[in-house]
C-alpha cells in the first residue's frame, strides 16, 4: 500500500538507509515492520523502494508533503509568521571523477570556508522566529551567496527578518526595496571585536547578543537533519534528487522539533 511505502520512505530517512539496506533491515528488524504495517512475506525489495522514490520525485509529491505537514503544525498554532531567520549550510557532494564520464556533478560547485575549500551544494530555509520551524526551502550550488537567495526564503508576511553577517547589505537588493520589513543582520565579527566599555558600545553589544539568541533557532534543523537523521552529504547526482530529498528532510525536522506539542 501506498500508506506503507511513505512509512517505509521515512524510515529511509530517520535512519539514513540506502534501497538495499531498507529491504534487509525490514527483514531483520520487526519494529521497523510494524511501523510500515507489513508483514515478513509484504517486504518490498530494493526496486520498488527506488520506483516509489522515483514516483516522489517526478510528481514533486516531498514538496507537497513539506507543505501539507507545515499546514497542520500552522493549524496547531506553532507558527506565527511574524519573524523569518534566515540562513544556510554546505552538503559535501563526492568530488572523486572515478566514474563512467569521468567528471564531477555540473550541478555541484566548490567554494571556500574560511580557509577550507568544499564541493556540493548549499541548503537555504527560512524559519520561523517563534517556534524554530522551517516554513521555506531553496537549493543552490556551493559558490551562490547566500545574500542572493533570501527571496526564495520569505513567505511575504514578515515583520522581521534575522540573519547573520554575510546578509549584510541585502536589505538594499531590488528584490526587497518594496518590502516593509525590519532587517536584524549581525554585525561583522572584526567591528564586533572593537566594540568598547562605552554606555553607547555596550548598547549595541547587547542587540547583538539578543540578536544572536534569535538566529540560533535556525541551526536547529540543521542539526536534526545531519546529526539526528544522519544526512551529512549527499547521495544523489543532481540538484532536482537531493531538493526533493531535504523537503522530506526538513518536513521530519518540523515533526520531530515539534513532537512534544504535539504529543500533549
Amino acid at each position: 500500500p501506498l500508506s506503507s511505502m511513505l512509512r517505509i520512505y521515512c524510515l529511509q530517512q530517520w535512519y539514513a538507509l540506502s534501497d538495499p539496506a531498507m529491504e534487509e533491515s525490514l527483514y531483520e528488524i520487526a519494529s521497523m515492520r510494524r511501523f510500515a504495517q507489513i508483514n515478513i512475506d509484504t517486504v518490498p525489495d530494493e526496486t520498488t523502494l527506488l520506483n516509489f522514490r522515483h514516483l516522489l520525485e517526478k510528481n514533486q509529491l516531498t514538496e507537497a508533503l513539506f507543505h501539507t505537514i507545515n499546514q497542520y503544525l500552522a493549524a496547531k498554532g506553532l507558527t506565527l509568521k511574524q519573524g523569518t531567520i534566515v540562513d544556510a549550510t554546505l552538503i559535501n557532494a563526492p568530488s572523486s571523477t572515478k566514474n563512467a564520464k569521468g567528471e564531477r556533478d555540473p550541478d555541484m560547485h566548490q567554494t571556500k570556508k574560511g580557509n577550507q575549500w568544499y564541493f556540493g551544494m548549499k541548503a537555504h530555509i527560512g524559519v520561523d522566529s517563534h517556534s524554530g520551524l522551517v516554513h521555506h526551502v531553496h537549493t543552490t550550488p556551493a559558490n551562490t551567496a547566500d545574500v542572493t537567495e533570501v527571496d526564495h526564503l520569505l513567505h511575504g508576511n514578515e515583520t522581521d527578518v534575522f540573519a547573520d553577517a554575510g546578509y549584510i547589505g541585502v536589505h538594499k537588493r531590488k528584490e526587497h526595496e518594496n518590502r516593509d520589513i525590519n532587517w536584524w543582520i549581525a554585525m561583522r565579527p572584526g567591528k564586533r571585536k572593537v566594540l568598547t566599555q562605552s554606555a553607547d558600545d555596550r548598547w549595541v553589544e547587547t542587540v547583538e547578543k539578543v540578536k544572536a539568541k534569535i538566529r540560533a533557532k535556525v541551526e536547529h534543523p540543521f542539526r536534526v537533519i545531519k546529526q539526528q537523521f544522519g544526512f551529512s552529504k549527499v547521495r544523489y547526482k543532481g540538484l532536482g534528487k537531493n531538493t526533493s530529498q531535504l523537503y522530506m528532510l526538513f518536513a521530519l525536522s518540523n515533526i520531530w522539533q515539534a513532537r512534544k506539542t504535539l504529543l500533549a
